[in-house]
């Protein structure tokens, strides 16, 4: 089931999501709706808060991009992680234009590390350590971002949120059209 994504200047994407644990209710079917949406939205990841559940929970996916057909094709490589923790940052950065689905139609570049490690279990309680480099190490840090209470948008220099002040307003006040389905933020 496709979930209503929530936009800039909702509420539960500003709450420090709480840990969760193996008996959380439906985790196996919210884990599965969490894939349909962000593929459904042709994201990358997606963290909990986006679907209003101030929960530690975070899914990623990457899906080849065919230009010519303007397509995506199968899944290459997913990743369930729940209750995530960063261990340690690389010392190399590098700049990388980010998007959001919570932040439409806005994408900036955004200085991050390239590498990092990361503790989690999967939607199996299986407990792991990885070393992710490249997108896979970009996308953990923005997703756990989500996680903290922060968009990428608290990244960048005060002179670009200026310039983007209005765009992000119009995103917070629901002006916005996306293909995906966006729940209308609480007053």
């Amino acid at each position: 089931m496709i979930l209503p994504i929530v936009g800039y200047g909702h509420p539960t994407l500003r709450k420090v999501a709480q840990p969760i644990d193996k008996d959380y209710p439906n985790l196996k079917e919210l884990v599965a709706n969490m894939y349909e949406t962000m593929y459904g939205a042709d994201g990358v990841g997606l963290a909990a808060p986006q679907v209003d559940l101030s929960i530690r929970l975070v899914v990623i996916g990457f899906r080849p991009y065919d230009e010519k057909t303007d397509s995506y094709g199968e899944v290459t490589e997913q990743h369930t992680l729940i209750n995530p923790e960063i261990l340690e940052f690389g010392s190399e950065k590098d700049y990388f234009n980010e998007g959001c689905l919570s932040v439409p139609d806005i994408h900036e570049d955004v200085l991050r590390p390239t590498t990092v490690k990361v503790h989690y279990w999967d939607e199996n309680w299986v407990e792991h350590t990885d070393d992710a480099t490249g997108l896979y190490a970009r996308v953990i840090q923005h997703e756990v971002d989500h996680l903290d209470g922060k968009v990428f948008t608290d990244r960048l220099s005060s002179l670009r949120k200026t310039m983007l002040k209005r765009r992000l307003n119009d995103i917070a006040a629901g002006k916005i059209r996306t293909k995906y389905r966006m729940k209308r933020n609480k007053n």
